[in-house]
């Protein structure tokens, strides 16, 4: 018969070394969160796309954004700088100082018909 192993020491959590998020994942998560802020996205516009660049704990993001056009692009810029600052900070527990947002092309909201002037099929 063998003779069990000893079991080893448990190492306290502070000494079992860190984790760390890459920068393509700290990305993903400010993309995705820019989409969720985003309340009246370009027709047919690319969704959002996001760069970061991580050192230590601190996120630098920058966001680019097709929006439709008319609409209120400071109120949405200012939300997806919200809603990316947010949801990187709890989901990669990152601090994030700054979120630059890029609009890199305007589209043209859909036109609706004026009030009494609609096509009427029949």
């Amino acid at each position: 018969m063998s003779t069990p192993r000893p079991t080893p020491p448990r190492v306290p959590a502070a000494e079992r070394g860190a984790t760390r998020i890459a920068d393509r994942v700290v990305a993903k998560i400010a993309a995705r969160a820019a989409r969720e802020a985003l309340t009246r996205p370009a027709p047919d516009g690319a969704p959002p796309h996001a760069t970061v660049t991580v050192h230590h704990d601190i996120a630098r993001v920058r966001v680019v954004l097709e929006l439709a056009y008319p609409s209120d692009l400071a109120a949405q810029c200012a939300a997806v700088r919200r809603q990316v600052a947010l949801r990187v900070e709890e989901y990669a527990e990152m601090a994030v100082p700054e979120v630059d947002v890029d609009i890199e092309q305007l589209r043209p909201a859909r036109a609706r018909p004026a009030a009494g002037r609609e096509r009427r099929l029949r």
